[in-house]
């Protein structure tokens, strides 16, 4: 560390104006000097430096001192940017050295083990056991260069080959299962790795440390992409892959460009755009937009255009509004991902999308329009639905503004009515609008998932009895289908269990994730209560019939809001009919399911 009062010498010693010229054009202009903004590329003189020691935009209100400028401009961390600015003013900046705690860093045994490992699956792709590897990265287009700057590896199938090579470095089985390397699948069975046939992808920390590996299945398996487990060093939930490469771009461009997998990542640094990071194919966590927005503000999602990466683009736009960031959304051509694009078209093609990228909530809008969801009433109480998330997510005020104009404008309503309902609680029934919104047909009536949702618990232990008793699937589809269910990972299961209701297990398994995976393992691992099968199905699927009528009289009361008065009397009238469902259901309770509730 810097002593504050070397810091302080720095500061009142540095010439802002020099340090700032040597990078913008100024212009004396009164008391200040005045030039472009570096940090939007303006072109107009907006950007002004104060001699007494600060600088300031009035179009991007980027604002800050000497070392903020250094730090953002040139991609340093503090430290370093003290030491720049010392060396212009001639101040000998030193560091002093911090009371170091007792003992070791305990993860440091695991990065080791990790750095390891990541050096002997580098050597093994270009082994005779890498083959499958080495000719897949060509149908990528990626050569050995390429391959070997980014750190890319093989895990052969041959189950004891990594275990021996890490024995030998002094590595023990049980700091292997630990660093997440092997995995014991039932208690008294040998480790075996967790990793085989698949192209290796080192996931390193922003220090450049091995935390982590990511792996892509070559030839048939599933899942396609499987990642380390939590360890010591790798906590998936706040890792970004690219981090280490993109750290000091990011700090120096003000922008962070966000993509879905390794891939993307990739080929965009290969392009030359550098300021780059993936979350690993999950959905952004907030850890992940926590630390993103640390760096930057200005972030462009490029998500496949998809309806999955539609989804997952506006769920992490939400995210990353509520930490208070500019969110763009770049769409490529239909067919494209950042990976082939950036391969075919090269870094200017790129630039030119990110160039043309749309605010998150007009991109909503446009999707919306396009699916002619603006036409009638209903559509337009499940359209402003939509939007309400995006709008509530906002937390800086003027994009809140601008957002409730826009979203008025779109929908055809008073801003007031849509300010109140804003303020009013973000129900359940809306917070699915941070799905993507469907231009071709109605989105399924999905929540998000939840423990404490109503009626999960019901979703539950549905599918659990229906994945042992298969011959009571068909009859469960009669009454319910997948876009009934809260939980996005159980209505997964269910629509596998009724398209595939006589195949072994194994087939429901085909396009789940990792995590989904997982959970439809514990379900099958639970056997027990299903003494009375139909039964169970019954009072659950009534859980599930009660929720959904509930939630159709609660929107319903919502389409009131917008509807004149020709159109309120034909919804007293379906507000009755639904009403009447309900009560023909009857007021019968099931408690370990939740219990009904309208």
């Amino acid at each position: 560390m810097i002593p504050d009062d070397v810091v302080e010498r720095v500061r009142a010693q540095a010439d802002i104006v020099q340090i700032v010229g040597e990078q913008v054009k100024l212009k004396r202009v009164g008391n200040s000097f005045r030039g472009p903004c570096p940090f939007h590329q303006g072109k107009d003189p907006n950007f002004s430096v104060s001699p007494k020691g600060g600088y300031h935009c009035f179009v991007c209100h980027e604002k800050g001192d000497v070392f903020t400028f250094v730090q953002k401009r040139l991609g340093l961390a503090f430290v370093d940017a003290v030491k720049y600015v010392g060396a212009k003013a001639g101040v000998e900046v030193t560091e002093v050295v911090r009371d170091k705690p007792a003992g070791p860093d305990p993860r440091e045994r695991f990065w080791e083990i990790n750095g390891a490992a990541a050096e002997w699956f580098g050597r093994m792709l270009w082994a005779e056991e890498g083959v499958a590897g080495r000719e897949y990265l060509a149908e990528r287009g990626l050569d050995r260069a390429m391959a070997e700057r980014f750190g890319l590896g093989f895990a052969p199938s041959n189950a004891g080959a990594l275990r021996t090579h890490l024995e030998t470095l002094g590595y023990d089985a049980a700091a292997l299962v630990t660093a997440g390397l092997l995995v014991v699948r039932e208690e008294g069975e040998e480790p075996r790795p967790r990793f085989r046939s698949r192209l290796m992808f080192p996931i390193l920390d922003a220090q450049s440390r091995v935390i982590a590996f990511g792996g892509r299945v070559i030839g048939q398996g599933e899942p396609k992409y499987l990642n380390s487990p939590e360890s010591p060093t790798f906590h998936k939930s706040s890792a970004l892959y690219g981090i280490n490469w993109a750290r000091s771009a990011i700090r120096r461009d003000q922008r962070v460009l966000l993509v879905e997998g390794y891939f993307d990542c990739i080929r965009l640094h290969l392009a030359g755009i550098e300021c780059v990071v993936a979350p690993m194919g999950t959905a952004l966590t907030d850890a992940q937009a926590d630390l993103i927005a640390r760096m930057a503000t200005n972030v462009f999602l490029l998500y496949d255009s998809d309806q999955a990466g539609l989804k997952a683009t506006f769920r992490a736009g939400d995210i990353l509004l509520s930490r208070g960031c500019k969110v763009h959304v770049v769409t490529l051509p239909d067919g494209e991902d950042p990976d082939s694009y950036a391969r075919k078209h090269g870094r200017d093609a790129i630039e030119r999308q990110v160039a043309q990228a749309l605010d998150v909530l007009e991109r909503k809008i446009r999707i919306l329009e396009v699916g002619g969801w603006f036409g009638d009433l209903r559509r337009k109480r499940t359209a402003l639905d939509r939007l309400l998330p995006t709008i509530r997510a906002a937390s800086d005020p003027i994009t809140r503004g601008l957002y409730l104009a826009r979203a008025a404008e779109a929908v055809g309503v008073a801003q007031d009515i849509l300010e109140r309902e804003v303020r009013g609680p973000a129900v359940d029934r809306a917070a699915r609008a941070s799905a993507a919104p469907r231009a071709d047909a109605a989105a399924p009536r999905r929540k998000p998932a939840s423990t404490r949702s109503r009626g999960v618990a019901a979703e539950r232990e549905l599918v659990r009895v229906l994945l042992h008793r298969r011959q009571n699937v068909e009859r469960a589809a009669e009454r319910v289908g997948a876009a009934d269910f809260r939980d996005e990972t159980l209505s997964l299961i269910f629509a596998a269990l009724v398209e595939h209701h006589d195949a072994p297990a194994e087939s429901l398994a085909a396009g789940l994730a990792e995590d989904e995976v997982g959970l439809l393992d514990e379900l099958l691992a639970d056997a027990g209560g299903l003494d009375d099968p139909v039964r169970v199905i019954g009072d659950c699927v009534a859980v599930l019939q009660r929720r959904r009528l509930g939630d159709e009289l609660h929107d319903i009361e919502r389409e009131m809001s917008l509807a004149s008065d020709a159109d309120k009397d034909r919804l007293n009238r379906k507000k009755n009919e639904v009403a009447k469902e309900l009560r023909d259901l009857g007021g019968r309770r099931w408690k370990s399911f939740g219990g009904p509730q309208p």
